[in-house]
């Protein structure tokens, strides 16, 4: 084994990795020998194959795992909303915001993607990086579950911005979902 090859991996603040992300971490240029060093280092349980093309080391964030197998992507509505205790119902469903929308399961999490426009997919307002994973602001999942859903019932939106809702609502140009945030608002 060589030690360059694990120390590189495990050095890095990443968890989760392509091939060509561990190519530029290893230094490793030729696809042939890449290839074969991330075979022989998976076989010997040094990273773990996840999914095609994708790799992880032990332990991993699965939120950084659900942002890199669907790219551009975002955590947001449930898992968001819950942290911040906006929504009481425990989900142990991983929710993101994507380009398209499928729900997969991987080791034993499911990872829901929902899909959005593109421009409010690709916009970096309420978008925050923790960790290596891109995650919505509280605010930011609020809109993107308003969005996306005709009713839903909030638990507890007194510890959400007003005015930075307001102000990201231009995000989605949508007149549809200002009458539901304007609707669930009137309630606070």
């Amino acid at each position: 084994m060589d030690k360059r090859f694990i120390e590189a991996i495990y050095k890095s603040d990443r968890t989760v990795f392509r091939i060509k992300d561990i190519g530029m971490l290893t230094g490793i240029r030729d696809a042939d020998n890449l290839k074969a060093s991330v075979n022989y280092y998976a076989s010997k349980g040094v990273i773990r194959r996840i999914r095609k093309g994708i790799y992880v080391k032990n332990p991993y964030q699965i939120e950084e795992l659900a942002g890199r197998i669907y790219s551009p992507s975002y955590i947001s509505l449930e898992t968001v909303l819950l942290k911040a205790g906006v929504i009481f119902q425990f989900s142990p469903v991983i929710t993101a915001i994507s380009y398209l929308s499928r729900t997969i399961d991987v080791d034993g999490t499911t990872i829901r993607y929902n899909k959005i426009k593109d421009p409010v997919l690709v916009e970096s307002k309420g978008i925050v990086r923790e960790d290596n994973v891109n995650i919505a602001t509280p605010e930011r999942a609020f809109l993107d579950r308003l969005y996306l859903s005709k009713e839903y019932y909030f638990d507890n939106i007194s510890g959400l911005d007003i005015k930075t809702i307001n102000i990201m609502m231009k995000i989605y140009n949508c007149k549809e979902l200002e009458k539901r945030v304007r609707k669930v608002l009137r309630n606070v």
